[in-house]
């Protein structure tokens, strides 16, 4: 009778552990400057917010003009107000409406805020 093999070979562990390092090695730059990626969709994503909360106030002052507020010739910073929760840390709003910029002092996001 033959004898089964019970296991792998140190060879065939070593060969697994050299692809697994080229495959490491290969996919390792992708992931390296997510970094910066994620501060850019961060910084799009507050400016997305402020603008959502400026096209809410600009419907809720078109309909009524006792809600919401005045935006006519209104500094930028004012406007961060309007955000559920006030405006994050780290981030500052500048300009007159209707042209703002949001910024998280490397990115910088322009934002269009209706005037009413």
């Amino acid at each position: 009778m033959k004898q089964q093999q019970a296991g792998f070979t140190l060879i065939e562990l070593i060969m697994v552990i050299v692809i697994l390092g080229i495959l490491a090695a290969t996919a390792l730059p992708k992931f390296v400057d997510l970094s910066a990626e994620a501060k850019v969709a961060a910084t799009n994503g507050v400016a997305g917010a402020f603008a959502s909360a400026g096209a809410i106030n600009y419907g809720a002052r078109s309909v009524n003009a006792t809600k919401g507020i005045a935006t006519t010739g209104l500094g930028c910073s004012t406007l961060g107000g309007l955000m559920e929760g006030g405006f994050p840390a780290g981030y500052t709003i500048a300009g007159t409406v209707p042209t703002c910029t949001v910024s998280d002092g490397t990115t910088t996001v322009n934002v269009n805020i209706p005037a009413i």
